[in-house]
């Protein structure tokens, strides 16, 4: 296979909501550049992109899929995204490392939730974007209305290149910047290229006019150029074209129908002679934030944006390179974790197909197989120069999960399965909760969910249920109590005795030492689940000898661990250990535990004990005409109001919310503001849970 230069290779990555058209796009371009001979649809589950089982059942894209096709000696790498958001780690990971991103609308409905919620990682990484309104031959096409759109997404910067039209029956497509109509017949394909007609040049001479103007804005030089002549020739529209992509602030708008197959090569002729390409880019930093130069003849270093397992074929790892050139048997290393990786195998992707290649430079987007160290969001760099790329940041997951193998006896092989779904898509996250003693499973939404279930029930052979995970509560006390135990056990021989008398009281920082206790000895524990223990030795007169009170603190801490009232961690309380009675024989370290631990539960329960409750920092993104329906359902998961700010047509609502009251946040968000709406949490504090919440809990 041919191989390109880094000035003749552009990587795209088509996004855009569900149904938009992207995947019969992708499957159109690689029609008209000749790479495949038929094209596919995704009803009948043939298409280059869309190839994976759990794809086809579903009847969408799922995951992001690289392919390539090449167009007038450029090479287009071609990354295809699922349109819901719950697959966006797919979308972020291809978004960074995309040099262009290439928005698809439906013509029909113009921006959706999803091009909303895509759109704000795209504004975020400041990439080069343009839009493409598709299916503008369907009936019910609103082309402007789209355009309208897009300005209310992006602003004044949207900026027309086309516009559709029908003339005399014909599905036509106005190009302002080369003044050319191009006129398609009904199979599409090849169009005829016309003038333009008298009726609309006014229109396409206004169009061109705004454009030049656009153009013109983003180069000093060719504002000069402007203002002396008054006007910009076509090449030097695209280079203030191409200016305004990289400044992030001009965004060309094409028109296509992908099914029919009208437009498309317009617009791969655009991306090939107008997009950038990654060399044009700001450079790529380092974690160390030094710049890593896109240039052939820097040490290698390839950023891995996604890692896919097969069955019949392991783990595929897809890279980007960043800068110098790979070639086979390349020993490269992981500055993640120092581990050398020989790429034993090189391959060009398109969808499942492999074509081998010997090298690969800077620019480029390949695959390598069965890498042993390597996961997404690794740098593989020149021995000469052990780099780490920047990783991506995914967003933290919406829903969790409890997350059970229903044959026992798959425990081990389920968490080995989720391990291997995390190192493929971070947004998933896998965690044990010790207090719980459950597998805890974080992720994007209930379609990821469904996705992951499919995974691990076909690829893996593991039948999981999920339930709803136990909240981590905390156990307290609210005032002081006092205890003893005599713990007496006589079986022949010698037996076990001990008493212990101790009293309890909260404990917060900078309180004052015990009052009326000889105080001997004391020690403060930072317990790993949080708060302290304080532990006060105030024993007078020997009646407990020093050496039995570490066993007392450790009976306290056993009962610590476990609470009385709803088996959960206890916290922050102080014990004063100030009586007792031991035996010369009998008594022994295992007596004193369990004096101890029975002292202080008896305590503990007389103390009145309190539940306490994870609070979250919820910050929650709205659109203003949906503010009131999410602040009510907020106020009804008990949340606390902190403070709104306004972010253009939304909302900012921030507020504290007791974890316990999330569970289906998520799923309700969505249902209430049609998928607008968005959230993130971490977590505040531990704060007391009402009196009947409380009730409720201990009951049960």
């Amino acid at each position: 296979m041919k191989i390109y230069d880094d000035k003749h290779i552009k990587n795209v990555v088509f996004v855009g909501a569900h149904n938009s058209g992207k995947t019969t796009l992708a499957e159109t371009m690689l029609f008209e550049a000749g790479l495949i001979n038929r094209r596919g649809t995704v009803e009948n589950k043939n298409t280059v992109s869309d190839y994976h089982d759990v794809e086809h059942e579903r009847g969408n894209s799922v995951f992001a899929t690289p392919l390539h096709t090449e167009w007038r000696n450029y090479k287009i790498n071609i990354i295809d995204t699922p349109g819901l958001d719950d697959f966006i780690g797919e979308i972020i990971s291809s978004i960074r490392v995309a040099d262009t991103i290439v928005t698809v609308l439906s013509a029909q409905q113009g921006v959706e939730v999803g091009t909303e919620i895509i759109w704000n990682y795209i504004d975020k990484y400041h990439k080069p974007t343009l839009f493409v309104i598709n299916q503008i031959d369907h009936i019910n096409a609103k082309f402007d209305e789209s355009f309208k759109s897009i300005k209310s997404l992006v602003g004044n910067n949207a900026v027309k290149i086309q516009y559709p039209l029908v003339v005399d029956g014909a599905q036509c497509i106005i190009d302002v910047l080369k003044m050319k109509m191009y006129k398609f017949s009904p199979d599409g394909g090849k169009p005829e290229k016309l003038e333009i007609p008298d009726d609309q040049k006014e229109l396409a001479k206004e169009l061109n006019n705004e454009l030049i103007e656009k153009a013109a804005e983003n180069d000093e030089t060719l504002m000069e150029l402007f203002f002396d002549k008054g006007t910009l020739n076509e090449d030097e529209m695209r280079l203030g074209i191409k200016a305004g992509m990289l400044n992030h602030e001009l965004f060309p708008v094409f028109c296509v129908s992908a099914l029919n197959d009208m437009g498309t090569g317009r617009l791969m002729g655009f991306i090939d002679n107008v997009a950038p390409a990654a060399a044009d880019l700001k450079p790529e930093q380092s974690t160390e934030g030094k710049e890593i130069v896109a240039s052939k003849e820097s040490p290698t270093a390839l950023f891995v944006f996604k890692t896919v397992y097969q069955p019949n074929l392991g783990q595929i790892t897809f890279f980007k390179v960043m800068s110098g050139e790979v070639r086979l048997n390349d020993k490269l290393i992981n500055s993640q974790n120092g581990e050398t990786e020989v790429i034993n195998q090189l391959f060009i992707m398109d969808g499942k197909e492999r074509q081998p290649v010997t090298k690969l430079t800077v620019g480029d987007i390949g695959a390598t197989l069965k890498l042993k160290y390597t996961e997404t969001n690794d740098t593989l760099a020149s021995p000469k120069n052990v780099i780490a790329i920047k990783p991506i940041k995914f967003p933290q997951p919406r829903i969790k999960k409890a997350v059970f193998a229903v044959n026992t006896k798959d425990e081990e092989k389920l968490s080995e399965s989720l391990k291997k779904i995390h190192s493929q898509d971070p947004t998933v996250e896998i965690s044990f909760s010790k207090e719980a003693k459950q597998l805890i499973l974080s992720c994007q939404g209930d379609l990821h969910l469904a996705t992951i279930d499919w995974t691990l029930n076909n690829i893996y052979g593991v039948e999981a249920r999920f339930e709803k995970p136990k909240i981590a509560f905390r156990e307290t006390i609210q005032r002081s109590s006092a205890s003893n135990y005599r713990h007496k056990k006589q079986s022949g021989g010698s037996g076990q005795f001990a008493e212990v008398h101790l009293k309890i009281e909260p404990w917060y920082e900078n309180m004052e030492e015990p009052q009326g206790f000889n105080i001997r000895g004391k020690e403060e524990v930072d317990l790993s689940w949080g708060g302290k223990l304080v532990f006060y030795n105030c024993i007078v007169g020997g009646v407990i000898d020093q050496r039995y009170l570490p066993s007392i603190m450790k009976g306290v801490l056993e009962v610590m661990e476990e609470g009385p009232l709803v088996r959960s961690y206890i916290r922050d309380v102080r014990v004063m250990v100030y009586d007792g009675k031991m035996h010369s024989v009998d008594s022994n370290d295992i007596s004193f535990k369990i004096a101890g631990a029975h002292a202080f539960k008896e305590a503990f329960m007389n103390a009145n004990p309190k539940l306490l409750e994870p609070v979250l920092e919820l910050t929650v993104k709205v659109p203003e005409e949906m503010v009131g329906n999410v602040m009510t359902d907020l106020q009804a998961r008990r949340s606390m109001i902190q403070g709104i700010e306004s972010n253009n047509n939304y909302q900012i609502l921030k507020c504290l919310t007791p974890e316990a009251e999330l569970y289906g946040f998520s799923t309700d968000l969505r249902s209430l503001t049609q998928g607008r709406a968005t959230f993130k949490s971490s977590f505040s504090s531990y704060q007391p849970v009402p009196a009947n919440v409380q009730k409720e809990l201990v009951s049960q």
